[in-house]
Order: C-alpha cells, then sequence, then structure tokens
C-alpha cells in the first residue's frame, strides 16, 4: 500500500466515523474479505511505524493473509477504538495494535473475544494487565526489552562522552508522557547514570516520538542549557529533530555533542554511518511484523500458544559505527531483499525448524511494570503462576534458544551467497 492510499484510507475511515456519530447512527464499516489482518497504529508521524507497516504487508503476503490494511490513531485511542470496531464490524480475522495508550485494551479484547477476532499488541499497554485476564483471542503482548536496551545504548553515549569531554551535561528528549515505552527507556537512561558520575541528566523535554515535535523541544532545552554535551532520544525519530536542532543552533552532532537513540530505523542508522548519532539500540522495526504475522498465522491454523509464549521480549541490538555495515546491508540498503523469512518463523508451516530469529523469551512481569504501581486487588494469572512454578518458563527460554539459527545480527536469511 502506497503512502497516499494509506492516507486517503486512514481519512476516509476518520470522516465516516465521524459522520454517522454526528448522525446517530452505529460506526460504518466497510467490506473485508475474511482472513485479513488490520494494522491499527497509534501514529503515521514517524519512521518506525512507515517500515513496521511496509513489513506487515510483505509478511501477510508471504503467509498467504486475505488481506491487509492499516489504520492512523493519530494519537487518539478512541479513535484506534472506533477503528477497530468498525474492521469488526467489517468481518476481519486479526488486527495488531501499536496504541496511543492502554485505555481502550479492555474493550478492545473483549469486543475481540465476542467476535473471535485474534489480536495482539507491541509497545503501549493498560498497565498490568496481560492476555489471560482478555481471554485466549488476546494470543501476544510482546515488546523489546527495553529497560536492558536503552540503559545499554545510554551506556555507550555516557563512556563516550566522559572519554571525549571528561563527562558532563546530559538532556533528555523523550517520547509522549506516560506512555509505557517512554517509562521504560528512562528508567533504563536513569539506570545508566550511576556508573558513570561525571555526567549528569541537567533536564527533559518530551519529543513525542516524532522529528517535528524533538526539534522544537531539543531547541527550547539548548536555551536552558548552555553546556550540553550529549542527549538521549527515546527514538530514531527523535534523534533526527535533535540533530536537526543541534545543526540550527551551531553546534555538530558527533563533534559537539553526541547523540543516541531507539528502534533501529534508516535515519538513525544512517545518521550512525554518517557520524552524526552515536548510536541506537535496534530493535528492527520489521521484526515486529515478523513475530506477529507469525503468531497470528499459527493461532489462526489451529497452533495454540502455551502460557509463556503469549508474553514475550525480544532483544535488540546495540548499533554503532564498529557494527553498522551489516545492519545497515540488512535492514536499509537492501535492494528490496525482505529482512526475514516470514514463513520460517512459523510453528504451523515449520513445525521442526521454525526459528524466532531473533533472542526471544517469555516476558517477566514484574521486570516488564517495576515502578508502575499494581492495581488495588491486582493479583496475578493463574495460567502465569501455573508457567512459572512448573518450569514452562524455563522450558521455553531454552527451546526459543535453541531453535534460533537465522541471527538477528547476520545477513538477512534471503540474501543471495
Amino acid at each position: 500500500m502506497s503512502r497516499r492510499d494509506f492516507l486517503a484510507l486512514a481519512s476516509a475511515g476518520a470522516a465516516a466515523a465521524a459522520t454517522a456519530a454526528a448522525m446517530g447512527l452505529p460506526s460504518v464499516a466497510v467490506a473485508s474479505p475474511n482472513g485479513k489482518l488490520a494494522f491499527l497504529t497509534a501514529f503515521y508521524r514517524n519512521e518506525y511505524n512507515i517500515i513496521l507497516d511496509k513489513a506487515f504487508a510483505d509478511a501477510t503476503k508471504e503467509l498467504g493473509f486475505g488481506g491487509y490494511t492499516a489504520l492512523d490513531g493519530n494519537f487518539d485511542s478512541q479513535l484506534q477504538l472506533n477503528q477497530f470496531e468498525q474492521q469488526e464490524a467489517a468481518g476481519i480475522q486479526s488486527a495488531i495494535f501499536n496504541l496511543a495508550d492502554g485505555s481502550p485494551l479492555r474493550r478492545i479484547t473483549k469486543g475481540a473475544q465476542d467476535n473471535k477476532v485474534y489480536v495482539g499488541n507491541v509497545w503501549d499497554t493498560l498497565s498490568w494487565f496481560t492476555p489471560f485476564e482478555a481471554g485466549d483471542y488476546y494470543t501476544l503482548y510482546a515488546v523489546p526489552e527495553e529497560f536492558v536496551a536503552h540503559r545499554a545504548v545510554t551506556e555507550e553515549l555516557l563512556k563516550a562522552v566522559t572519554e571525549k569531554f571528561g563527562g558532563g551535561d546530559i538532556i533528555g528528549v523523550t517520547g509522549s508522557p506516560g506512555n509505557w515505552t517512554d517509562v521504560a527507556r528512562s528508567r533504563g537512561r536513569d539506570a545508566a547514570f550511576k556508573a558513570y558520575p561525571k555526567t549528569r541528566l541537567v533536564d527533559q523535554l518530551p519529543g513525542k516520538w516524532n522529528r517535528e515535535d524533538a526539534l522544537k523541544a531539543t531547541e527550547d532545552l539548548l536555551s536552558r542549557h548552555k553546556n550540553v554535551v550529549g542527549v538521549v532520544a527515546q527514538n530514531d525519530d527523535v534523534a533526527q529533530g535533535v540533530i536537526a536542532a543541534l545543526n540550527a543552533a551551531g553546534l555538530r552532532p558527533g563533534e559537539d555533542v553526541l547523540v543516541v537513540g531507539a528502534d533501529g530505523t534508516s535515519g538513525g542508522v544512517k545518521s550512525i554511518e554518517r557520524g552524526t548519532q552515536l548510536a541506537t539500540s535496534a530493535n528492527s522495526p520489521a521484526y515486529a511484523a515478523a513475530l506477529f504475522a507469525g503468531r497470528i498465522y499459527d493461532v489462526t491454523h489451529g497452533w495454540q500458544p502455551r502460557a509463556s509464549e503469549r508474553l514475550l521480549n525480544w532483544r535488540s541490538l546495540i548499533a554503532a559505527k564498529n557494527n553498522i555495515g551489516t545492519y545497515l546491508k540488512r535492514f536499509v540498503d537492501n535492494d528490496g531483499v525482505k529482512p526475514f523469512d516470514y514463513r520460517k518463523i512459523s510453528k504451523v508451516l515449520h513445525p521442526d525448524d521454525w526459528d524466532p530469529q531473533a533472542e526471544v523469551h517469555p516476558l517477566d512481569i514484574d521486570k516488564h511494570w517495576e515502578g508502575i504501581a499494581k492495581p488495588e486487588g491486582w493479583t496475578y494469572p493463574q495460567a502465569y503462576q501455573d508457567a512459572r512454578s512448573s518450569g514452562e518458563f524455563e522450558k521455553v527460554r531454552a527451546e526459543y534458544a535453541d531453535h534460533y539459527k537465522i541471527k538477528f545480527d547476520g545477513p538477512s536469511p534471503n540474501a543471495k551467497a
């Protein structure tokens, strides 16, 4: 789907929903063939979601889905809920969410359970709410292990700042306040400073996951702090806004001020190659599409995940100047060669030699929501407790490690020898 078609579809859907609401009519729906997967993203304003959309289109085509569509939520959780309900009425088989916030997740998953629509969710979520409370049709919540990844990429920055400048002032340009990803990345960032006492985080402002807001936030921060030597950006799109602001201020990114980001988008990776960005915690936007499309294919073809497979983490690669070449060739300048074997991630299509194609392991609920208070009366889901106490978690971790043959930091499995 072209960007023009995507925006036209999203605009038409939003306009139709608004018209229906104004007239007191039920949510409108557009006809859709069975077997269709919908990707409902919180926003389409950054490169991460553009890459993820294209990868979903590739993965669903490779796996033989009956169709694919993507919808822009424009940072509006109510709009995302409306879009899902419209797609449900249209007869979709499955949906993957990148939520503006977790507030609609209970209603989304209840609708999915009632209408037998498989759903998965990446990134933001409702705190302490898991697939087990929702039912079998909420098949997967998965994210990179963000605390560890953002701590590691911040350590790259602080080490370099200490070596180059003897330490100094660091600013943070974050994502959206309250968003789980932003909270987890901020925790990881803050933890990194403990080992680098000559550096200090002096201020932060939200960049809202996009270049324009990040540029404005950085300009504001630079006006307050005259001795900044490093910036921790909460993703690579934010890092691009930071770099633009540094250039506008007459500062040389990569020389006067060092910058790190997250996600491993093409903009971030090319900036590392040019030397204007120091590093990124590269989780590969395309991998989320590979993992979730493979899961939806499997559950719609009779496979049932164990409890330990319904909450998953995958490990990000710290990409810097010394290792950027392979990542660049596989995920950015790849001449159309797809970065993953989308069929081989499926346990139905490859029951004996399936391959997660990344370091994947069961998600630890306590680590995931560390620092976020449990809701009153909340208890651990019984299925989760049973999986932990029976040794299933360790078994699944070992099994995924054993099947991990196509290395995330190696060449594409589709590349010609």
